[in-house]
């Protein structure tokens, strides 16, 4: 092998690694503990798993009641209001999916892609018939008002 000190090589690097200015969405560098022990290298950002999983359920809740819709989605208003409810699950699918990448939660991350993609299907549910790519049927008509 070679005559290299990785030890002094990797303090080199640490040393330039704390010089770079951090930003609010990176890691922080951890206080050292009271008893004196070595600090964590790098801790999660300031914000509770509560805030995280406060929007996950409600981008949940949305995704569920979705199913329940009372209303007529066939054509006209009742359409423009399901769409704009779809809609508002895609858009909560991407926010607590942005705040569970940023808060390092797998589980919780995985169920907000799961709800952000629940909410692209029913989108291309009812668009693409309307758009002519898809064939339409008697619950996806291809018109958006009502005759």
């Amino acid at each position: 092998m070679t005559d290299r000190d990785w030890d002094a090589e990797m303090r080199k690097i640490d040393k330039q690694l704390e010089s770079i200015p951090t930003q609010a969405s990176t890691p922080v560098r951890a206080a050292a503990p009271s008893g004196g022990a070595a600090p964590m290298p790098f801790a999660k950002p300031e914000t509770s798993t509560f805030g995280v999983m406060a929007r996950l359920a409600l981008a949940g809740i949305l995704g569920v009641a979705i199913i329940f819709w009372p209303y007529t989605a066939k054509c006209g208003l009742g359409l423009a209001g399901y769409l704009g409810a779809v809609t508002t699950l895609i858009v909560a699918g991407v926010w607590s999916s942005i705040w569970t990448w940023k808060h390092r939660a797998a589980k919780a991350h995985t169920v907000s892609l799961l709800l952000l993609t629940w909410g692209l299907v029913l989108a291309a549910a009812d668009v693409l018939p309307r758009i002519g790519y898809a064939k339409p049927t008697l619950q996806h008509p291809a018109h958006w008002t009502c005759s």
